[in-house]
């Protein structure tokens, strides 16, 4: 069964098409600069890759360059696009109405539609790309959708509420919702797989570290807790945003400078982590090489950066009363052998302690990087976001 896993963006859509249940990828790719030109990048499995400049006014162009590429001249990979059985979107946010992946109906794209107040960057976008997957593709062709926050629904309500006034949530939906729920899930239920535990039986705390960083307690196959909240800023210190900060912060610096809501968002969101304390870069690679050159601003964000890591793993385990195993994924998490020693650092009385032959042999694999005789397992772990939900398609699918 084919699957084609579609990630869209206001001016983008990314996507993979998967041979299910092999999970493996077919071909991936980006349709770019939509509505402002148009290209489309088209990658194979054997290494081939493809580009055009293209003119995509909407998502629909977008769409149809898409089904041409797949299905026609020497980059294709399919003879004929009836060969796709099911298209599977991510969104990012699902809100309180959905705690699973869903099959597509008006009535559901018009519920992620009616959310987009709480993710204005992305929902619409979401809508935008199923409604032309509705046109370019045959209407008997299913599609699904897998939210970021279904997996986050299983938090209690002292998790997931916020100490302002309750009004606020009943009126306007503010509590914690979380995101990376696809990738948390799919790692935790992987390691499950790689230790020969079930799920059930384990505390786990999954971080998540990327340009975009959370960290999830997830205790018996269930999110108790994650570092994100209303929206992605939350949590930790990141590429571009400051993570969690004293709301005093906020209004004392917009008071100081004069600036308006939306100049506040855009400082906080774009302006600040790991940009903002070392002044010279986002990437998590160039500020260790700044840090490591003796830019003391850039070892600064760095050593944040851990800090915050290490305090939110023990707040987890004591949430969860316990931990059984710690998860580094996510593009820093699997690449970055510093992270994973100073966040292990001095963590055995947790029962947390790797061993940093493996820590460096293993860096980017999937692989158990523990210490002999640590009572917790530290494993890296890949995520495939990608993979997950084409398994949700198929699931959902095949169920009818």
């Amino acid at each position: 069964m084919k699957i084609l896993v579609i990630n869209a963006g206001s001016s983008s859509l990314k996507y993979q098409l998967i041979d299910m249940p092999s999970g493996q990828a077919l071909a991936k790719g980006n349709c770019e600069r939509i509505g402002i030109g148009g290209s489309i990048t088209h990658k194979l499995q054997d290494g081939r890759v493809y580009k055009e400049d293209c003119n995509f006014p909407t998502h629909t162009e977008a769409f149809q360059k898409l089904m041409d590429v797949l299905s026609t001249g020497e980059y294709a990979v399919i003879q004929d696009v009836s060969e796709i059985a099911a298209v599977g979107h991510r969104v990012v946010q699902g809100a309180e109405y959905f705690n699973q992946s869903v099959l597509v109906t008006e009535d559901v794209v018009k519920t992620i539609e009616s959310i987009s107040d709480l993710a204005p960057l992305h929902n619409p976008a979401h809508v935008l790309a199923i409604r032309a997957c509705m046109k370019v593709m045959s209407s008997f062709t299913p599609q699904v959708v897998v939210f970021d926050t279904a997996f986050h629904q299983t938090m209690p309500k002292k998790a997931y509420m916020f100490g302002v006034p309750y009004e606020y949530y009943k009126k306007y939906n503010i509590r914690r919702y979380g995101f990376h729920g696809t990738s948390h899930r799919y790692v935790t239920a992987r390691l499950a797989k790689l230790i020969g535990k079930p799920i059930e039986s384990l505390k786990i705390v999954s971080c998540h570290l990327g340009n975009g960083s959370s960290i999830t307690a997830v205790n018996g196959g269930k999110s108790i807790d994650t570092s994100m909240g209303f929206t992605p800023l939350d949590g930790l210190l990141m590429g571009t945003r400051s993570g969690s900060v004293d709301p005093s912060v906020v209004t004392y610096i917009m008071e100081k400078e004069n600036l308006t809501p939306a100049q506040m968002s855009d400082l906080l969101n774009k302006q600040s982590g790991y940009l903002g304390i070392s002044g010279v870069t986002s990437d998590d690679r160039d500020l260790r090489k700044a840090a490591i050159e003796g830019n003391e601003r850039a070892a600064l964000a760095g050593s944040m950066q851990r800090y915050q890591v290490k305090k939110f793993v023990g707040a987890y385990a004591a949430a969860m009363g316990g931990i059984d195993a710690l998860i580094f994924t996510g593009g820093i998490g699997e690449n970055s052998v510093d992270l994973r020693r100073e966040v292990c650092a001095n963590m055995d009385f947790l029962g947390i302690d790797i061993d940093e032959e493996k820590n460096i042999e293993c860096n980017g694999i999937e692989a158990n990087i523990s210490a002999d005789g640590a009572r917790v397992q530290t494993w890296i772990v890949p995520t495939n976001e990608e993979y997950l939900i084409a398994e949700d398609t198929m699931k959902i699918v095949n169920s009818l």
